[in-house]
């Protein structure tokens, strides 16, 4: 198949995912708590698109109304640009006082500005400035450019990052977010966007939070409306097409728990700064996070025979860490199952149980329990003396 008619076949399925999107009524509140781990406390009812809301932590979706439903970006697109160009950077390809020479093709850009000029020599920090907190369409094209020689080639590692963080419903043909037939994403690729520049570029996150740039003499306000109206908002990003609409990613952090908003579509800029509000409202009303075991760390420790220790220590390789209704953690229960018995040589990593966490009776989790060290063999007399006790044990 032709890439023509690939993309024939993408704008015929977008368009159809468009026409065929129920009303928000009758649409499902989608979530990926069981309903043991639910609150009662029920999602604000939001007249836009489509919008998400998770846990920053667990990466799990407390609440959502259409989630994977293919929408317009816009400047949502800025997110994947800043991501690919601090990538860059923590990889050594470019640092952030790298000198870029403005094309005529970033001046030319349509839309929100930096106010850049062809001919320009700009450091990369600067024009990062400009595409976060000012928004900039021509800081974006001028980051793209940069990178990957082209807007186009920079629109490709785009959508290879995109599928490397799991966001398989987006794909992007531009760095700013222009409208195109074949640029789109979904609220939660979006979110899952957010949450991995959050996690993995948390000193590079902390310019979503400034509140003003100013460049070439042009002081310009970040365009985010939730800054300022909660200090535990710290973030992220706005994006507005006539097309989109008013499109609004927001996280904010309290009492230890991170949350993301995401809200596509609202009809104006007070919308979807409302919208986003109510959600991380309701997420931190309803639900608490809970870290139950950190990775590496001693669960519980069991016997070793014919070993130069008598004990290893078991504990978990990733951490456990648990998103509930407030209130539900009381009720949390934590077993484990050990292999029995233990014989030396075990090995680091070795699986020698199970551990199990429960809510009201029902399992929610298990995760294998793996021994933290090594215990090599003892000596002669250590085996001999342990194989008369395995006789009795």
């Amino acid at each position: 198949m032709t890439r023509k008619c690939v993309n024939v076949l993408r704008r015929t399925i977008l368009s159809m995912c468009l026409v065929l999107m129920p009303s928000v009524a009758s649409a499902e509140i989608g979530s990926d708590l069981s309903e043991a781990m639910r609150s009662t406390i029920p999602p604000p009812k939001l007249k836009v698109s489509s919008w998400l809301l998770m846990d920053a932590a667990t990466g799990l979706m407390l609440a959502a109304h259409r989630a994977d439903s293919p929408v317009e970006p816009a400047s949502l697109t800025k997110l994947m640009t800043a991501y690919i160009v601090f990538r860059e950077v923590e990889r050594g390809t470019v640092e952030l006082d790298d000198i870029v020479l403005v094309s005529e093709k970033a001046w030319r850009s349509e839309g929100s500005r930096m106010f850049i000029e062809a001919g320009d020599k700009v450091e990369i920090k600067d024009l990062l400035m400009g595409l976060i907190v000012q928004s900039g369409n021509d800081s974006a094209v001028a980051l793209a450019e940069h990178i990957a020689g082209s807007e186009e080639g920079f629109a490709d590692l785009m959508n290879q990052t995109a599928a490397e963080l799991g966001m398989t419903n987006s794909h992007f043909v531009n760095s700013a977010g222009m409208p195109h037939p074949d640029h789109f994403t979904t609220a939660r690729d979006v979110t899952l966007l957010t949450r991995a520049i959050i996690d993995e570029q948390p000193d590079h996150y902390a310019l979503y939070a400034i509140r003003e740039f100013t460049w070439n003499n042009i002081t310009q306000k970040n365009r985010n409306p939730l800054l300022g109206r909660d200090s535990s908002i710290d973030g992220v990003k706005t994006g507005h097409t006539r097309s989109a609409g008013y499109c609004l990613v927001g996280s904010a952090e309290r009492d230890g728990m991170r949350l993301i908003g995401t809200v596509i579509g609202a009809k104006s800029n007070r919308e979807r700064a409302d919208a986003v509000y109510s959600l991380l409202r309701f997420g931190f009303a309803a639900y608490e996070h809970h870290d139950l075991y950190p990775a590496g760390q001693k669960v519980v420790e069991t016997p070793v025979f014919k070993g130069d220790a008598e004990a290893v220590p078991l504990g978990l390789s990733d951490p456990i860490a648990l998103i509930l209704a407030k209130g539900l953690g009381k009720k949390l229960k934590a077993g484990v199952s050990l292999t029995d018995p233990v014989v030396a040589p075990v090995a680091q990593g070795q699986k020698l149980g199970t551990l199990t966490v429960t809510l009201s009776s029902a399992e929610l989790l298990s995760r294998p329990l793996i021994a933290l060290e090594g215990v090599e063999a003892g000596s002669w007399m250590d085996r001999l003396s342990d194989t008369i006790r395995l006789w009795f044990h």
